[in-house]
């Protein structure tokens, strides 16, 4: 039996909450859905007794303290989970059970057996010999990001709470909406929060812990033609698909996310629509390296601005938006934070895979605003689809690991 009974049961509970954010939102949170569950953990903290409990009214995150049970000072610790699914089928979601599995069997998802976890296309199943695993039924995704770590929080909490003689700072928790349309963290407030170092549970499989991620920008490109009847075309017509077209051709031609990993960077095209008359582009722009990064915006707005001085107008409009910066940059300044994270994980048979994430998380923000914040493995794989799952002793482990870095915080 597990010593966190409340871990498997809470997650199924909340993954069954459509919580969805919109990216065609404004609102903070995006939709009234993770409002209403953001106020059902309120809720849950409350009951569990936790201190200062309260909504963040800048950020719409869910604030608690589980207070210091020692008189030595020891730095506030904090935990952070969104609670938001991405853009897949996230409605009637059905977890299904797979106990003691064996490591190569084909896992049929859908009653038809037309969707399946097959270890010759998801070879991470292997790993996962004799565990007891949760997978969806096929027509949605699972939830596990995040729902993985919310649960894994709290059970931590409440492991805590029932051992008084494992002595602690201040606890810090924040649940928050938003991370999936990479808005979430915009508005977090590092005062209120009150930790000293945090953390987001929010990673992958076991033993992942990520403090260096991309530096992000968003770009549009926006392209004026002018339409006029082919048969009348040459010398008048100016193709704006065809710009389109020429525009991105100009970009190196393996700087894509299909061709690279590791540290290397790209240029992601995402969505290409228009007419002759008038056609825009969307791309995401990412790079680990700072001064790459920057270059790669130079690079992208050169484009432009060469094609503009060919037509003697400006005909092609670059607008670019940082989203969020390599969190590494900070956390190398003080690496306490990921040396306690790796030590836990140790200190519980889990074996550190420390490595830079292609992507950003919640920490990647907070950390800029003074509040250094790695990400923690959650245990979530193949995420933001129908064939997600994770392992129920990924997520116990994943509390051992919480738990063991409170105990060294205070050992500090």
């Amino acid at each position: 039996m597990s010593k966190y009974p409340e871990l498997i049961a809470n997650f199924l509970d909340f993954v069954k909450v459509n919580s969805r954010s919109d990216p065609n939102s404004t609102t903070i949170p995006s939709s009234d859905r993770e409002t209403k569950f953001l106020n059902t953990l309120k809720e849950m903290l409350e009951r569990m007794g936790l201190s200062n409990v309260h909504t963040n009214d800048q950020s719409a995150y869910v604030f608690a303290t589980l207070p210091a049970n020692t008189d030595k000072q020891v730095p506030a610790v904090g935990f952070i989970s969104h609670i938001d699914t991405a853009d897949f089928n996230s409605e009637n979601i059905n977890p299904q059970i797979v106990e003691n599995y064996d490591g190569k069997s084909v896992i049929p998802l859908d009653k038809a057996g037309k969707y399946t976890l097959d270890p010759k296309v998801f070879p991470s199943l292997k790993k996962y010999q004799g565990d007891t695993l949760i997978t969806t039924d096929g027509s949605t995704l699972l939830g596990a990001d995040d729902k993985a770590g919310v649960s894994e929080i709290l059970a931590a909490l409440t492991y805590l709470m029932a051992h008084p003689e494992i002595k602690h700072g201040d606890i810090k928790i924040g649940f928050g909406p938003d991370e999936e349309i990479g808005t979430g963290a915009d508005h977090f407030d590092v005062k209120d929060f009150g930790a000293d170092f945090a953390y987001t549970v929010d990673g992958g499989p076991l033993g992942d812990l990520n403090y260096e991620t991309f530096n992000a920008a968003d770009a549009k490109v926006d392209i004026q033609g002018t339409d006029v009847h082919p048969a009348e075309a040459k010398g008048v017509m100016v193709n704006a698909i065809q710009l389109g077209v020429d525009f991105h051709q100009a970009l190196p031609e393996f700087d894509r996310p299909e061709r690279t990993e590791g540290r290397q960077g790209f240029f992601h095209i995402y969505d290409f629509e228009g007419s002759v008359d008038h056609t825009q582009l969307a791309y995401i722009i990412r790079d680990h390296d700072r001064d790459r990064f920057e270059a790669r915006k130079r690079l992208f707005k050169g484009i432009a601005e060469r094609m503009n001085a060919e037509f003697g107008s400006d005909r092609i409009k670059v607008t670019l938006k940082d989203q969020y910066y390599n969190m590494g940059e900070i956390i190398e300044k003080d690496p306490t934070v990921v040396e306690i994270a790796e030590q836990a994980m140790k200190n519980v048979g889990v074996k550190p895979h420390v490595f830079p994430v292609r992507g950003g998380t919640d920490g990647s923000k907070i950390s800029f605003m003074g509040l250094p914040t790695p990400n923690l493995f959650a245990g979530g794989e193949n995420m933001h689809g129908r064939f997600e799952y994770v392992s129920e002793q990924t997520m116990e482990k994943a509390v051992d690991v919480i738990i063991e870095m409170v105990k060294l915080y205070a050992e500090k």
